[in-house]
């Protein structure tokens, strides 16, 4: 990995709640154009390490750097303008909206036009919006949910919830995609269906999508946080193994798979 180049760099970072410690001295470097699978016993630490990255946590001790920008401490509105995305374990939309409204609803953030230019409906925030809304239209259509695109998301089967909830992350035009167990709770079809988007979106779709750069030309990285170890093995470039918030490992799917303290870890051995 020596020869790739870094766009993400944590270095000593400690987390803890009280007397509780979440994350102990984590370093890792993520490189670019590599999926990286972050597995752990529950309670490992993953998804506060995320909540780190994208600004919903402020570490106590380290240093994250996102393409050279220090970034722990900054809010997580400002990390998403830098080119960080994320979905979430528990899914989180507005439930009320429809599929469109809601993937509109993270687009928004990336509007340049002030709110008042918005009542000039021949403005530039009409010619904004238009485009902004091509962009949707192609994440909905590079997702296959073209069919619920008007429905409530409230009212969906989870597997398409989780869906929408990849959309509004793709909507942010992201540089670095984080993903929380993208695929807890799904049967075989849809965990294959999610599978396969996130290695498309990984790689781009070239011209299939010309004017939306971030299905055109894909993303410099994905984080995955996830379960099953057969999708962990067939899609990861590297593993990080976390455990009681410490790192234990950090190699590729191979030399994880028979390190005796990563599997000592998960099957509780002391």
């Amino acid at each position: 990995m020596s020869n790739k180049r870094v766009i993400l760099s944590i270095k000593d970072l400690s987390l803890w709640f009280g007397g509780v410690r979440a994350l102990t001295d984590i370093s890792l470097d993520i490189y670019k154009n590599e999926i990286l699978a972050i597995i752990g016993p529950n309670g490992a630490g993953k998804t506060c390490l995320l909540n780190c990255i994208n600004g919903f946590y402020k570490p106590q001790k380290g240093e994250i750097r996102f393409n050279g920008i220090k970034i722990n401490g900054i809010p997580s509105d400002k990390v998403a303008r830098l080119g960080i995305a994320r979905t979430f374990q528990n899914i989180e939309l507005y439930s009320g909206l429809s599929t469109l409204d809601n993937i509109m609803a993270a687009r928004h953030v990336l509007m340049k036009q002030s709110i008042f230019s918005t009542f000039l409906y021949f403005g530039p925030a009409h010619k904004e919006e238009v485009l902004h809304r091509k962009t949707v239209e192609d994440i909905i259509d590079f997702l296959e949910i073209e069919q619920i695109r008007k429905q409530v998301v409230g009212s969906l089967p989870y597997g398409l919830r989780k869906r929408v909830e990849l959309g509004r992350a793709l909507a942010l035009e992201p540089k670095m995609l984080l993903l929380d167990e993208p695929m807890a709770g799904m049967n075989l079809e849809e965990k294959e269906d999610i599978a396969r988007f996130i290695y498309d979106i990984f790689e781009g779709q070239g011209e299939s999508y010309p004017d939306t750069p971030v299905l055109r030309d894909g993303v410099d990285a994905i984080v995955l946080i996830e379960h099953d170890m057969g999708v962990v093995m067939d899609i990861a470039d590297r593993i990080v193994v976390l455990d009681f918030g410490r790192k234990i490992a950090d190699g590729t799917p191979a030399e994880i798979a028979t390190n005796s303290e990563v599997i000592a870890a998960y099957l509780g051995e002391k």
